[in-house]
């Protein structure tokens, strides 16, 4: 969430951030409703001062014997105690308008992230390895359907479309990628390793920003929970609520999850496979920072979990998303894109975002200066790597001829010894 005080410092500067990510203007709009519920508050505020004052002259009247006086100021009395009680309900009413309003305004872009209309627009920064071409290459249904451990069929008579069945080798080949990100992250990287609820409320997912815009993309329990769409929610909201010290910072959280989404907006794309599922494997990256040092931070998170991808031998690329391709939260965002030599395309992997201190807005996370002001945390998030398109890419990258699919070097040890998958 953007801050009032900002907008009505910088209307301009906001509604350029938003013509560059396509929206239309909003300062006026959300200045209006700021200053509705300014006069209100004044309105309320002199109504108590004169309510206090009255109530004193009360004292004065009687004890002067002035019966008249007092009765007039008791009247006086009654009605502003009855228009302060509605009008505190009017200052709820406008506070939440206002609140309402900002909560579906997206974020301001960093001054370097290309301006663009869509995915097409993306700026390409750099890539690693070297693309396998193959002039037969299999999707990886066709080879995980071959080797007899991938089962869509079954998978569509339990939950219906956008499930997989994995069974056997496959099955640990998937667990083997999840445990060889967290041992890489945890050891390696910084990252604590957190077990995360998978049903949250709704203040969590309204605090990473899920809520209320992305409603049709979640999914919701009976008892008014909603199953998480990323771990991001769970471990960014371990600070919601707090004033930390700054010497706690920076936080980094890491977690292997399933990931539930409806995909309400993916109808008829990546219909085949394990592309685009309603359930997911991804381990996620979360760091907490102060604001000096969140651009810093951005760029070491994107570099871990481009080194995930370097150690399992899989080319990639990383983009910089233009603003008409990046999320609601976030200031700036790289995606890195995996090579499937079987779509002989490039495809996300992982998203890396820097969201400034939008999330903690929204969450009232804030952390304690040195010098003892306090202030908003900065927020992170990064996937390190969503797991089944990991394992998409090895089934891709690392099929044979023959049918077989061989086993990254680094996974050997997690699959006990094996180093190649066969029908």
């Amino acid at each position: 969430m953007l801050d009032i005080k900002w907008i009505r410092e910088n209307p301009q500067a906001l509604d350029g951030a938003l013509a560059k990510r396509g929206a239309a203007p909003k300062a006026a709009d959300l200045i209006a409703l700021d200053d509705a519920r300014r006069a209100h508050i004044t309105k309320l505020q002199s109504a108590q001062e004169r309510r206090n004052a009255a109530s004193k002259e009360i004292g004065k009247a009687k004890a002067a014997r002035d019966e008249e006086t007092a009765t007039r100021l008791i009247d006086e009395v009654s009605e502003l105690k009855a228009f302060i009680q509605s009008g505190e309900d009017e200052e709820r009413r406008l506070t939440q308008a206002l609140e309402a309003a900002l909560a579906v305004v997206p974020n301001v872009p960093l001054d370097d992230v290309p301006v663009g209309a869509d995915e097409s627009d993306n700026v390409e920064v750099r890539r690693f390895g070297e693309p396998r071409q193959m002039e037969d290459a299999r999707e990886h249904f066709d080879i995980g359907e071959a080797l007899g451990l991938m089962d869509f069929e079954t998978a569509a008579r339990l939950s219906g479309s956008r499930f997989t069945l994995l069974s056997g080798e496959l099955a640990r080949l998937e667990r083997a990628l999840g445990q060889f990100m967290l041992d890489v992250h945890t050891a390696e990287h910084g990252y604590t390793e957190v077990s995360a609820p998978l049903l949250v409320r709704d203040e969590a997912m309204y605090g990473t920003g899920q809520l209320p815009k992305f409603a049709e993309d979640l999914f919701r329990t009976t008892d008014g929970r909603w199953l998480i769409p990323t771990a991001e929610v769970s471990l960014t909201n371990i600070v919601a609520g707090l004033i930390v010290e700054e010497n706690y910072l920076p936080r980094r959280f890491t977690a292997l999850t399933p990931c539930f989404r409806s995909e309400a907006g993916a109808a008829g794309r990546d219909t085949r496979g394990m592309l685009r599922q309603h359930q997911f494997h991804k381990v996620e990256m979360v760091s907490v920072t102060t604001p000096e040092t969140s651009i810093a931070e951005h760029e070491r998170m994107t570099a871990c979990a481009e080194e995930i991808l370097k150690r399992l031998g899989l080319a990639y690329r990383t983009v910089v998303l233009s603003t008409g391709d990046m999320g609601f939260g976030a200031q700036k965002t790289y995606d890195i894109e995996v090579w499937l030599p079987g779509q002989k395309a490039y495809r996300e992997i992982s998203s890396c975002s820097v969201c400034g201190d939008f999330q903690a807005r929204r969450m009232n996370a804030r952390y304690r200066t040195t010098t003892g002001d306090v202030a908003h945390v900065h927020t992170l998030n990064g996937s390190g790597v969503a797991v089944g398109r990991a394992l998409i890419a090895v089934l891709e990258t690392y099929q044979n001829a023959d049918g077989t699919v061989g086993i990254p070097e680094v996974l050997v040890p997690y699959m006990g010894g094996i180093k190649r998958i066969g029908a």
